[in-house]
């Protein structure tokens, strides 16, 4: 039986609870989730403490909700999300009790990671537990030692402006008590002697009036000073990458993130469409057959439920002896359920360069749609994106640059764009021209792969699906000449390895490349390299396959390849 709670207090606490809840929440959405899951571990292993009745109904809820996700299938870490796991590790640590097979199976995958990387802040846990404030900032921290410090916003605890300055104020009466006294006294004074006191405030008006006016002598006097001479320089400018503070760019206010139907109009899309359905048309039915091929692989790991007992539907064989006996029978029809395959997103990342100009374009245009149309069909979105400058030889940023001086070493000095033919949300028969636009004379010029990856993992990222996949196609190293002139030679391809490593990292998002006539397995851990331009449909299908791969040993075969054909 429940009890009713008459408690009038339970309100005010509720209330209090969630401000400070959402008071240390991290803004960033990775740090977030692990900020969430944390909190949730923290009460259920309370819960379970202090109501041992309950215990047994967490372990239930906890196993049903593994097993609907398939985590006791999981063999490799990056199908885990981090911050599940960092939950389950949070609640076994906090009660020592064993988790359901599932959910074990998760925590075990990550929990050597995490322990290596915030394992001195995890030996604090049972001091915090019980203090929901400071629990909060526990996590804050174990979501710094755990390399998302960047997003987890201002420090909630740091004092604001107002504070710092009624603590200053009573600071500066502490060391000066009198003048305080002085007033009060002049007020008393005052009362006592009406006539004296009118007298006083008048030669006290015009004292005031001589210091305001040697108040403003003074501000003038400051407001004149030279600049290099100014008591408070502004704030730094925030870095531009995540990955390397040090990644300078000579002026971003150039660069451009666009939809591909806004570089070109409807009817020069679906022309540019056109010819590149002809130029393919050879491939299209080896093609098809790797499309078929990778849409039975991802069908099979999906798990076919039914509903029963509906009014219409398909005839259920369970009752067809009843049906039979009396046709009036009501509730004998079934129908499959629709399951979701894993909650996933899949971005392609185009590298449009001028050296993809010609087939390799061609062919990675078309392995886009197939690769969209085909996880589409299984429930799994995908987003399509591009890279490359807007002009050659450094653009309007390095005009810039020429009339501002020539500054040493100034960055990246070119103009950005970033294009966006798909995104995750959009349905493929919608933006099937866009990819077209790839075939556009004049679109393909430089390519800084570091930025272009950085900009794709912060969209993933931002995305709410639990598992996140990101495959970039590239036929070789970053290059653009007008930065490279002016700055050290490896300076993009160092910051397109800082990204790398930084992506790899956080294990957000997992990564893999595919290079065209040139080895990217020197920057990516999971890469393939293709030798012909006509390899890359298979690559591309080979290479989503084994990520969905319930085969731990198949999966690694294929991740482990170094060179395909």
């Amino acid at each position: 039986m429940t009890q009713k709670n008459d408690n009038p207090a339970d309100p005010f606490k509720k209330a209090l609870a969630e401000a400070t809840h959402n008071r240390y929440a991290p803004s960033g959405s990775m740090a977030r989730e692990l900020y969430e899951a944390m909190e949730t571990a923290r009460c259920e292993a309370l819960g379970a403490r202090d109501m041992p009745g309950t215990a047994g109904n967490i372990d239930a809820k906890i196993g049903v909700e593994a097993d609907r996700l398939g985590y006791a299938q999981i063999s490799d870490r990056a199908q885990a999300p981090l911050s599940t796991a960092a939950g389950y590790l949070i609640r076994h640590l906090a009660t020592g009790r064993t988790l359901p097979a599932g959910a074990q199976n998760v925590m075990e995958l990550w929990q050597g990671f995490i322990e290596e990387q915030a394992g001195g802040t995890l030996e604090n846990l049972q001091a915090k537990l019980a203090d929901q404030q400071e629990f909060a900032r526990f996590a804050r921290q174990i979501i710094s030692d755990l390399g998302y410090g960047d997003q987890l916003g201002d420090d909630p605890d740091a004092p604001d402006d107002d504070q710092q300055d009624d603590a200053q104020q009573d600071q500066e009466e502490e060391q000066d008590p009198d003048s305080q006294g002085q007033d009060d006294n002049d007020e008393d004074q005052a009362e006592a002697d009406p006539e004296q006191s009118q007298d006083q405030q008048q030669d006290q008006a015009e004292a005031q009036i001589s210091q305001d006016e040697s108040a403003d002598d003074d501000m003038s006097d400051e407001m004149e000073m030279p600049e290099g001479d100014a008591p408070l320089d502004p704030p730094p400018p925030a870095p531009i990458s995540d990955a390397d503070p040090n990644y300078n760019v000579f002026d971003t206010q150039f660069d451009e993130e666009i939809k591909a139907e806004e570089l070109a109009e409807p009817a020069e899309l679906e022309r540019l469409r056109a010819y590149l359905d002809q130029q393919l048309e050879p491939l299209k039915g080896a093609v098809s057959r790797l499309a078929n091929k990778l849409q039975r692989r991802l069908q099979a790991q999906q798990n076919r439920s039914w509903l029963f007992d509906l009014e219409e539907g398909i005839l259920d064989a369970g009752r067809l002896a009843r049906v039979v006996a009396n046709p009036t029978t009501p509730l004998s029809f079934k129908m499959e359920k629709d399951t979701e395959f894993r909650d996933t997103v899949v971005t392609l990342l185009i590298d449009n360069s001028g050296s993809m100009r010609g087939r390799p374009i061609s062919i990675a245009a078309i392995c886009a749609d197939v690769l969209a149309r085909t996880l589409e069909r299984c429930n799994v979105k995908v987003e399509i994106l591009g890279f490359t400058t807007r002009a050659w030889k450094g653009g309007q940023s390095r005009e810039k640059w020429l009339q501002d001086g020539r500054a040493q070493q100034p960055g990246r000095l070119n103009d950005l764009r970033h294009i966006i033919y798909k995104s995750a949300d959009a349905p493929w028969r919608r933006v099937r021209p866009n990819l077209g636009l790839m075939m556009k004379e004049g679109l393909l010029k430089e390519n800084i792969d570091g930025e272009a990856l950085e900009w794709a993992h912060r969209r993933m990222v931002a995305r709410p699906e639990q598992r996140k996949i990101l495959m970039v196609i590239s036929d070789g190293a970053p290059v653009d000449d007008s930065t490279l002139s002016v700055n050290p030679a490896n300076y993009l391809e160092k910051h397109l390895r800082d990204v790398i490593a930084m992506v790899e990292k956080r294990k957000a998002v997992e990564l893999l490349a595919i290079g065209i006539g040139h080895d990217v397995t020197r920057y990516y851990e999971r890469a393939v390299t293709i030798t012909d331009v006509e390899q890359l449909a298979g690559a591309m299908t080979e290479q989503l396959a084994a990520l969905f791969d319930s085969d731990p040993r198949a999966r690694a075969r294929v991740m482990g390849m170094r060179k395909f054909g």
